[in-house]
């Protein structure tokens, strides 16, 4: 765990626990809920945080757990989830896999992306992008960590993590499925009036796949910057650029401003990053100028980089020799023998099929060691390394 401060997110003031399940500021401060370890430090939920705090000190954490994880950022368009399917899921937690507890948290296609990200091109071209200035650092925090892919495979190679998100849930689905009880977790908005986290530095900063959602991304950045200090550095992968469609809301960006955000960044094509993954080579950055067809833009700056990029040959984007892998769950069984990939929505094969870096066929088995002799087939995410719920 990152012993980092935690700070309103109102005032900037120092926060302590004043229960066990809750923080305040000063002594007779406003109060803030902690539940499952996890901090909600979300402004403007005010109802929200004193009903979580009455059940809370009421000896009701069960009640206080639903509500915060019915809870969604701004760009939820679908329906709030079922309160009877929450009950069952606290209930049974030990005993749900993550695609049910994403399901019955109501997901939807979201949950798609969650249950299948091992193996998507933008998850990759993180890795890629995060291999290839690979430094060895200590400690890493990461913006925006979603149900924990990096935090866990960061943490598997002994790096010290922490994450935020500014939905609760995805943080609890972390704790419990993917990265464990160790990384400490904040639930907060970056764009509060105050970053919570106090600013210890620590060796990586990172936020994939989710900048473009942010509105004051110059303000934001700053934070961001602060926490890797003097010498750590930053990773942004999978920023979507402006000038292409997407798929996705948020506040893309162009290539000019990516220019003007980064004046210290080495910049890529986000597929250029998943290609150099499947050829086993070092990636090639580009000037943003010459990026105005890529569909994002991943980038790496700070005092602590490794300047120039390394060939994607082993660490974060191979699991470890000895891993038990799995046939990658996308394929199905096949009629005519063999397993064929099987999307789970038209509009996931639109969005990943097109730059997908398995085959759409394979002769499986289900499962196999990492080795050398499985080591091409784990590089194009044929076989993957799930969570053991998964």
């Amino acid at each position: 765990m990152i012993p980092f401060g935690l700070l309103s997110p109102v005032t900037g003031e120092a926060l302590h626990h004043d229960t066990s399940h809750s923080l305040r500021e000063g002594r007779r401060g406003p109060r803030w809920p902690v539940v499952d370890g996890i901090p909600f430090l979300r402004v403007g939920r005010d109802d929200l945080v004193r009903e979580v705090l009455g059940h809370l000190d009421r000896g009701a954490p069960g009640h206080a757990l639903e509500l915060l994880l019915a809870d969604q950022d701004e760009w939820w368009t679908g329906a709030r989830p079922d309160p009877a399917a929450l009950r069952d899921l606290v209930r049974d937690l030990k005993y749900v896999s993550l695609r049910d507890a994403c399901e019955r948290l109501g997901w939807g296609r979201v949950g798609d992306y969650f249950v299948h990200r091992w193996s998507d091109p933008t998850y990759l071209a993180g890795l890629a992008l995060l291999e290839a200035h690979w430094n060895a650092p200590v400690c890493a925090f990461e913006l925006a960590c979603g149900i924990g892919h990096y935090l866990r495979e960061l943490q598997a190679r002994g790096v010290r993590v922490s994450g935020g998100d500014v939905v609760f849930a995805k943080l609890w689905v972390a704790r419990h499925w993917v990265a464990g009880q160790r990384p400490q977790l904040v639930c907060f908005d970056a764009g509060s009036p105050h970053w919570p986290v106090a600013q210890a530095p620590v060796d990586l900063v990172m936020c994939h796949d989710a900048f473009y959602f942010m509105r004051e991304k110059g303000r934001i950045l700053d934070c961001l910057r602060r926490n890797a200090g003097e010498d750590g550095w930053l990773a942004l992968s999978h920023i979507h650029n402006s000038a292409q469609a997407g798929f996705s809301a948020g506040h893309a960006v162009s290539a000019d401003e990516i220019e003007e955000l980064f004046p210290d960044g080495l910049v890529y094509d986000d597929a250029e990053l998943t290609r150099a993954l499947v050829d086993a080579r070092a990636p090639v950055p580009a000037e943003p100028a010459a990026l105005g067809h890529a569909e994002a833009f991943s980038v790496v700056c700070g005092p602590g980089m490794r300047p120039a990029p390394r060939p994607l040959v082993d660490g974060l984007t191979l699991p470890p020799e000895g891993t038990r892998l799995r046939l990658n769950p996308l394929y199905r069984p096949d009629p005519g023998g063999g397993y064929a990939v099987a999307w789970p929505s038209a509009r996931y094969e639109a969005e990943y099929g097109p730059r997908a870096t398995y085959p759409p066929r394979t002769e499986g088995p289900e499962v196999v060691e990492a080795s050398p002799e499985t080591l091409e087939r784990a590089r194009r995410r044929e076989f993957v390394d799930l969570p053991e719920r998964w």
